[in-house]
């Protein structure tokens, strides 16, 4: 038993086959190109830099707060 639209020849079903499956290529290859886009760190870090500055700087600052907090419990 086959299922589909009744009437349908066996050329249309390929036809259709066909056309879905240059569909789903396409839209593979889409994908594929933007998942490379979100994935490419020099690009990411180019677009981010002033939000890499600023993580940096802070993350820099809060490593010397607490080198400092670490040597007054010492003395």
């Amino acid at each position: 038993m086959t299922t589909g639209a009744p009437g349908r020849s066996p050329a249309e079903i390929r036809r259709d086959i066909e056309l879905k499956r240059h569909q789903l290529g396409g839209s593979v290859e889409a994908l594929r190109v933007r998942v490379n886009a979100l994935t490419d760190w020099r690009r990411q870090a180019e677009e981010h830099k002033q939000q890499l500055i600023m993580g940096a700087a802070a993350v820099g600052f809060f490593v010397g707060v607490r080198a400092m907090m670490r040597r007054r419990r010492r003395s």
